[in-house]
């Protein structure tokens, strides 16, 4: 059986896309299928680069048991290839990845987090904590 790979994507990859790599991971190991994913987040700014998640977002975590282990990392075109699901935090890092996929097929890996919350509007965006 193949790993579906999956990427989350914001600015600075210190709030909100390390945030929802730690949940998933979280719900996963939960439901024994760590084994059958792979999960990672990035930033489409590299403002962060090496450093952990934001402590604040780290402690909201802990306190729901969740862990943020991730350090962030710029998402790169050849992220592309790595990954079949490329979630993005909000609209403008939505655009920011479609403008940085080199083709129609790695376009489409890209989606909005929130447009899988059958109670939000398509297109919400996930607030930026800053």
């Amino acid at each position: 059986m193949r790993r579906v790979r999956v990427c989350f994507v914001c600015l600075g990859n210190i709030c909100r896309s390390p945030t929802a790599e730690g949940i998933l991971l979280h719900l996963l190991e939960q439901a024994e299928l760590a084994s059958h994913v792979d999960v990672d987040s990035a930033g489409t700014a590299a403002y962060h680069t090496g450093e952990p998640a934001d402590a604040r977002s780290a402690a909201a975590a802990r306190r729901r048991g969740v862990r943020l282990v991730s350090r962030a990392r710029p998402f790169v075109a050849a992220d592309f290839e790595r990954f079949d699901w490329v979630i993005a935090m909000d609209g403008e890092n939505h655009s920011e990845l479609q403008a940085l996929a080199p083709s129609c097929e790695a376009a489409s890996r890209i989606h909005l987090l929130r447009d899988f919350d059958d109670a939000a509007p398509r297109g919400a965006d996930v607030p930026d904590p800053y």
